[in-house]
């Protein structure tokens, strides 16, 4: 098998990720207290924001 072969046989096979601690622990808590889908549109939307947001912080220096 050639090294391009093995590439695409690679980019093929489906992604396989490490679960997350936390989504663990925000989809339990979905199941158990019923989270509607306008709350999850909103923690969505409230995430997404959040992280636009995260860039922003900061000070400038002024370098010599």
């Amino acid at each position: 098998m050639s090294e391009q072969e093995a590439t695409e046989q690679k980019a093929n096979q489906p992604l396989i990720q490490e679960p997350c601690l936390c989504r663990e622990i925000v989809n339990q808590f979905r199941e158990v207290f019923g989270v509607s889908p306008k709350v999850r549109e909103h923690f969505t939307n409230s995430r997404i924001e959040h992280l636009s947001n995260a860039s922003r912080h900061g000070t400038k220096i002024a370098v010599e």
